[in-house]
């Protein structure tokens, strides 16, 4: 009797069921915009949890916030731009890019402008936020449309919605804006001059933290096979998603009723050219020291392991 109770109790701790580990979320910062469309539904279509990966999403107003919140290890990733993650990285805090998103900007004109195109802002102001990629994307398109640097009064205005109100009050000629404002402002008479994926701009990104790559790889390969999933899902029925513009990331009503959804593409790395160009336009700013090789700011890991 005494060895069948030792061999009982053998057996009851072998096919005992483990206790689980609770998964640390992966902590993502977003913004509210189409970027982050594909998280959002992922989310809330229980996609993450499907692949077996925690995620929380921290929504941030600001990219300061957001970027300070990096800086003080309580994010893991990001939705950000080619031009931040380059900054971080002079800064000394290690951030690679782990594929593209899908966000829009534009120039738009005041209503009732004569501004049909971009030329036609010479000699005009448009209202920007300095040194960001909103900065970035109005040189590119000034440089394309043969505009020399200086032609255009550049008018920095931080706030996004005080810009839209300065660009709707005939405050300034112009303002440079991401969705969703760039589509309220058409919506209010306002003109599109330009837009960035009519450019084919690659400038908006999802970053990690590098020692996340290096310990946390296995959960970021899923997060970006949920990703793939929601942006596949948005792609096949937009529509369906109006109202999570609305009700998850605060578009306007308006807004999201007239908003042009993007197509999402599969997550892929951008092309060196890209990286090459927003760096040497951060050297001519004097805003990076040094041009960084692009090998070390991406890591194709983790949108292609899945």
């Amino acid at each position: 009797m005494k060895f069948l109770s030792v061999l009982l109790l053998a057996c009851l701790v072998v096919f005992a069921p483990q206790a689980q580990t609770p998964q640390t979320p992966l902590q993502i910062g977003i913004f509210a915009d189409a970027d982050s469309l594909p998280l959002i539904v992922a989310q809330e279509e229980g996609l993450f949890s499907r692949e077996g990966v925690a995620v929380n999403l921290v929504r941030f107003s600001s990219a300061v916030e957001r970027d300070s919140a990096l800086q003080a290890g309580k994010l893991d990733g990001l939705v950000t731009d080619i031009l931040a993650v380059m900054l971080l990285n002079e800064g000394g805090f290690p951030v690679k890019i782990t594929s593209l998103t899908n966000g829009r900007y534009g120039i738009a004109a005041s209503p009732g402008s004569s501004m049909r195109t971009v030329k036609d802002l010479k000699g005009r102001s448009a209202a920007i936020s300095l040194n960001t990629i909103i900065h970035y994307f109005t040189d590119l398109s000034m440089e394309e449309a043969g505009l020399a640097a200086g032609s255009v009064n550049l008018v920095p205005v931080p706030k996004m919605p005080v810009r839209m109100e300065m660009l709707l009050a005939g405050q300034v000629d112009a303002a440079v804006m991401p969705e969703p404002f760039l589509t309220t402002a058409s919506l209010k008479g306002a003109r599109i001059l330009a837009a960035s994926d009519d450019a084919g701009l690659e400038a908006g990104v999802l970053a990690f933290r590098t020692p996340v790559l290096q310990n946390r790889l296995d959960a970021i390969q899923k997060f970006y096979k949920a990703y793939w999933e929601a942006a596949q899902r948005i792609n096949a029925s937009p529509d369906r998603y109006r109202r999570v513009l609305v009700e998850s990331l605060s578009f306007p009503e308006e807004a999201a009723k007239a908003f042009v959804f993007p197509v999402y593409k599969k997550p892929a790395l951008p092309g060196q050219s890209s990286m090459e160009k927003a760096g040497r336009w951060l050297l001519g700013k004097g805003l990076a020291k040094t041009l960084q090789k692009t090998a070390d700011l991406v890591d194709a890991r983790a949108a292609s392991g899945w």
